[in-house]
């Protein structure tokens, strides 16, 4: 397996010029993930940039808003030519719909690939008793994040974004072509931070995921050049 081509590196980094120095430190990544804090620091500087490094991209922007709002925004972000792009499943039924056509519509508009569009189930920070007590969902979290998923998949969305615990249940459910993205993958020698469920890289693609969102285990590791070897070589073990 190559590692690659299932492995999503986070850009969580302040400014524009850390984000070119990790970019320069890992020239073999090929999958960037730009979130929150780059692209409001940034603008689409940062995505002009992966993509004159022919490096793919996942916007993790995760929209949240009302319906025509939502639509707005992903038609903007389906412009840039990225690859994935995500929203809250939380939005409900009718966000989901119109976000959904309207990153075909803007990936026409500017004449490129729409990206995929992915939400997310449940942030993988937020435990089974934060849930339950602190967002009163009465659900038992693997259902709720199954719920979410399936409600994704029903309006029209590519796939969703789930801690590697829930995924099997969802790669079952919802079948081989759902785009299934799992960030909180932690190997068996890195710090847990603060994910609440999590796998290791190797369990977590047997389990179904599609791509794995690593950072810190690279990023901050004391020799991130090894911290990557290491888990290509776990990756590249998995039948």
């Amino acid at each position: 397996m190559n590692a690659n081509k299932r492995i999503i590196v986070p850009l969580d980094v302040p400014d524009l010029e850390n984000a070119i120095a990790l970019l320069d430190q890992f020239p073999q990544v090929t999958f960037w993930k730009v979130g929150l804090e780059l692209f409001t620091s940034t603008g689409p500087t940062i995505l002009e940039i992966l993509k004159s490094r022919q490096k793919r991209i996942f916007l993790d922007l995760k929209f949240h808003d009302i319906p025509n709002t939502v639509a707005g925004a992903c038609r903007s972000a389906s412009r840039y030519g990225v690859d994935l792009l995500t929203i809250h499943a939380t939005c409900g039924r009718d966000a989901l719909k119109a976000a959904a056509a309207a990153v075909q519509i803007g990936a026409d508009q500017a004449g490129v690939k729409p990206p995929k569009l992915i939400a997310i189930t449940l942030l993988t920070s937020i435990s089974s008793r934060q849930l339950a007590f602190d967002l009163k969902v009465p659900l038992e979290l693997p259902e709720y994040a199954l719920e979410m998923a399936l409600l994704a998949q029903e309006t029209g969305l590519d796939g969703a974004v789930c801690s590697p615990q829930e995924v099997g249940q969802l790669r079952q459910t919802c079948g081989s072509d759902f785009v299934l993205v799992c960030p909180g993958v932690r190997p068996t020698w890195a710090d847990q931070m603060d994910q609440k469920r999590s796998l290791t890289p190797s369990q977590a693609i047997q389990a179904g995921a599609d791509y794995l969102v690593i950072g810190r285990p690279i990023t901050a590791a004391d020799d991130p050049e090894l911290a990557w070897q290491r888990i290509s070589e776990e990756l590249s073990a998995v039948a």
